[in-house]
């Protein structure tokens, strides 16, 4: 009698549960992206001042604010949500950065999104391994 686990037997597919988990953390995450990547190209006061304190200039607001909305949307599309997983994860790495040497404030909020954004992209380890393997192979 064989293992339920072995690979044999087990299904290709992901259980529905872990599938609308997957799902729902990638709306949530593409919905806090949204609205900071809105927020940013809206120019927010507060936005506004914290990337004057940076002193990388406004074009930085504006262009954080567009990679936010460019990862947001790439997570809802399953062929490169992975790639928008990992960017959005770059992304809050220079944010806890900047909280943690440059702004006032807690660096937990972006900590959490990072981990969040770490987590799909984990999830979506395969479709990574497929696209660098694709990379590589095309530069030989």
């Amino acid at each position: 009698m064989q293992n339920s686990d072995s690979p044999a037997t087990k299904n290709e597919a992901a259980p529905r549960w872990r599938q609308i988990g997957l799902w729902s953390v990638k709306l949530l995450l593409a919905a806090a992206f949204i609205a900071a990547g809105s927020a940013n190209l809206y120019g927010l006061p507060i936005l506004v001042q914290n990337f004057e304190q940076i002193g990388l200039g406004q074009w930085f607001r504006y262009f954080t604010g567009t990679l936010e909305l460019i990862g947001a949307a790439a997570l809802l599309v399953p062929a490169v949500a992975s790639l928008g997983a990992l960017l959005l994860a770059a992304i809050m790495v220079g944010a806890t950065l900047t909280h943690l040497f440059v702004l006032p404030g807690s660096p937990v909020p972006a900590i959490v999104l990072f981990a969040l954004s770490v987590m799909i992209a984990w999830a979506h380890r395969d479709q990574i391994a497929v696209l660098a393997s694709r990379i590589l192979v095309d530069r030989d």
